[in-house]
């Protein structure tokens, strides 16, 4: 059995590697919406801060908005824990602390990533190169999935990892689609323009999930299609029932390895027990912010058992 120091370890790189791509692909969006919505770009980037998680700690540094300082807190400050480059430099650290757990061609890709985002991150940042930074970004997390993806060994080594990547993933997908919904719902106006498809499109490139919803649905963006395909549909990589899927597996394992369950097997079996047995109408109806709500207190409540199982430190 690994230590608990490892598994918290493997564990929390994966969710740092995570959350990094995740607020990149976040910051991409606002780039985007921001562009198509000059007159309130404002507020577009504090639905950015809202959805990331961010917006408190942003509150607390800066008495007023602006979407230099909000750009900044989300990409470069080390004040937000939760910024690609405090990201990065925690999951190089946790990464460091199993080195031995890990293959060369992994620590040598969260290395060098963390190598390049810093010397990318050093200076403030000008709108105009954010494309290519935030392309830069989303390349080198990448390539760190790629390495650990094709050469780590599928033990439990492999299985904290995907544990810790699905549980951010999970919680990522829900608070977007959350913060998004309320945010994006246009007024009547604009049902069914230009605008309206562009803002549900948001939602899906948010999650890298645009064109394959095309190949899904092959119809226009509909709220009720959106929340289907990113909290039901079981073949699609960032929704929550192919995410909690993920992590019911993996715990699965630990406890094939080790001969032991614990109570974060049976939350996760519940969790999922929950999304199978959903449909959206059944969501829409109940209330899409309550659903998501719920799901993301029992996504964390999930986090501190398994913590508390496997003895992180």
């Amino acid at each position: 059995m690994l230590l608990g120091r490892t598994a918290s370890g493997l564990y929390w790189m994966y969710r740092y590697i995570e959350r990094a791509e995740n607020t990149a692909r976040i910051v991409d969006v606002g780039l985007r919406m921001a562009l198509t919505r000059a007159d309130d770009a404002p507020a577009e980037w504090s639905s950015v801060l809202v959805s990331s998680g961010a917006d408190e700690g942003y509150r607390q540094k800066y008495e007023q908005f602006s979407v230099e300082s909000a750009i900044d807190f989300l990409l470069r400050d080390r004040d937000n824990g939760s910024s690609v480059l405090s990201c990065i430099e925690h999951a190089r650290a946790n990464a460091r602390m199993v080195r031995t757990a890990l293959t060369r061609e992994t620590w040598e890709s969260i290395n060098c990533a963390w190598l390049e985002l810093r010397r990318g991150l050093a200076q403030p940042l000008v709108q105009s190169e954010l494309p290519a930074l935030l392309d830069r970004i989303k390349r080198e997390t990448a390539l760190i999935v790629g390495s650990f993806y094709s050469t780590m060994l599928r033990n439990e080594i492999f299985d904290f990892a995907q544990i810790g990547a699905f549980i951010e993933r999970a919680d990522n997908t829900a608070r977007i689609l959350d913060v998004k919904y309320h945010l994006l719902l246009p007024s009547v106006s604009h049902v069914g323009t230009i605008l309206d498809n562009y803002q549900w499109e948001a939602i899906l490139r948010s999650v890298a999930a645009h064109r394959s919803y095309r190949w899904v649905y092959d119809v226009q963006y509909k709220p009720i299609h959106i929340a289907d395909y990113l909290i039901l549909n079981g073949r699609m990589p960032r929704s929550l029932r192919f995410a909690c899927g993920r992590v019911v597996t993996s715990l699965q394992h630990l406890a094939d390895d080790y001969g032991l369950t614990h109570a974060c097997h049976e939350t996760a079996a519940r969790i999922q027990r929950t999304l199978a047995d959903s449909t959206v109408e059944r969501i829409f109806k109940s209330g899409l912010h309550e659903f998501l709500t719920d799901f993301i207190h029992r996504n964390n409540s999930l986090g501190i058992e398994i913590a508390n199982a496997y003895n992180f430190d």
